[in-house]
């Protein structure tokens, strides 16, 4: 393979052997978010197959006992190995749980054939690298006309649907619900201890889990009021805040995916769909929040079902706007993810 930057905008030569092309897409992969960024998954690389699995002892146990948000993380990880093949001129054929006895293999790649990447394919690969978990408000911009419902679309490629909360009062209460859940999170000392341990300090040498770097230093309301996990633990760790206008800032676009069935299978459907939305979100100049905490309640989760999505299962609530502020995470080294 070609010894390009994975990022630079050229398509790697093919001629690579499967190893090459292996590292190549496993360091794509790794950039996918994942929840407490985890990183839960590790890969496989032999002849012309890659194999994605979930790596248990990353798994939260006491917010995710079940493994949906695991779930999700991988598949937003096998989401980006397909973008990168794609990137590569690579057909990919995927299979998610082809072992059903191997409960960790979530998904196995095979491909044979070849097709030069589209455009759209392209701006795809290059957003990997440029994504961010935004923790915070956004920014009183206007947004790009008619992105709204391409996300729909691109939600709905991958078995999902994002719903958009446009109703006012409805999103003070999705609004109210995730404050609810973060409540949940920082009074039950099991879930805030786990929480910490994903929580680095500054100048932490850990390549996993929410570095300082990652997250405003002041935590800013927004209007509604959608708070985000405190990684800093009240010490007021974080990057200065960006951007401007008057407080509090705007939540942004508020939106909650969701899935048809609460399988793991649809988990990772609902994993796969995240990363295509916020890659073309990214394309589009937009940022994305993300809010977990009330989806780790049951009776929250159960609430905003019943609520606000049909019958349907919350996998994830979304905002999306623009902002200014500057975020940096951290990702595990490929050799330590791919055998």
């Amino acid at each position: 393979m070609s010894q390009v930057e994975p990022h630079a905008g050229v398509v790697p030569e093919i001629a690579g052997t499967p190893e090459d092309i292996a590292r190549f897409v496993v360091d794509a992969a790794v950039n996918a978010p994942s929840v407490h960024n985890s990183q839960p998954w590790w890969f496989y690389g032999i002849d012309r197959e890659i194999g994605l699995h979930a790596d248990d002892e990353r798994q939260l146990r006491v917010a995710d006992p079940d493994g949906r948000e695991m779930m999700i993380s991988c598949g937003a990880a096998l989401f980006t190995a397909r973008v990168a093949l794609r990137f590569c001129g690579i057909v990919p054929n995927v299979r998610v749980f082809p072992e059903p006895d191997l409960g960790t293999l979530v998904a196995k790649i095979n491909w044979a054939d070849e097709k030069p990447p589209s455009d759209y394919e392209r701006d795809l690969f290059d957003a990997i690298y440029r994504r961010r978990t935004h923790r915070g408000g956004f920014d009183s911009e206007e947004m790009p006309g008619g992105i709204f419902s391409s996300l729909r679309d691109e939600a709905g490629r991958e078995n999902a649907e994002l719903r958009f909360i446009g109703d006012q009062l409805a999103r003070d209460a999705v609004a109210a619900i995730v404050e609810a859940g973060d409540f949940t999170v920082r009074h039950n000392s099991a879930m805030a201890r786990e929480q910490t341990r994903w929580a680095g300090a500054p100048y932490s040498k850990r390549r996993d889990g929410v570095p300082v770097t990652a997250y405003p230093g002041r935590l800013t309301r927004t209007e509604p009021y959608f708070p985000q996990r405190d990684f800093a633990r009240g010490h007021g760790w974080g990057v200065a805040p960006a951007g401007q206008g008057q407080l509090p800032r705007s939540a942004g676009v508020v939106a909650l995916l969701t899935t048809s069935s609460d399988r793991p299978e649809d988990w990772v459907s609902a994993g796969q769909a995240l990363q295509r939305t916020l890659l073309c979100a990214t394309v589009g100049g937009l940022s994305a929040a993300m809010h977990s905490q009330p989806l780790e309640v049951p009776q929250l989760r159960d609430f905003l079902r019943m609520q606000f999505c049909d019958g349907s299962y919350p996998q994830m609530v979304l905002r999306f706007g623009v902002t200014a502020q500057p975020s940096a995470s951290v990702r595990r080294a490929v050799s330590d993810v791919l055998l």
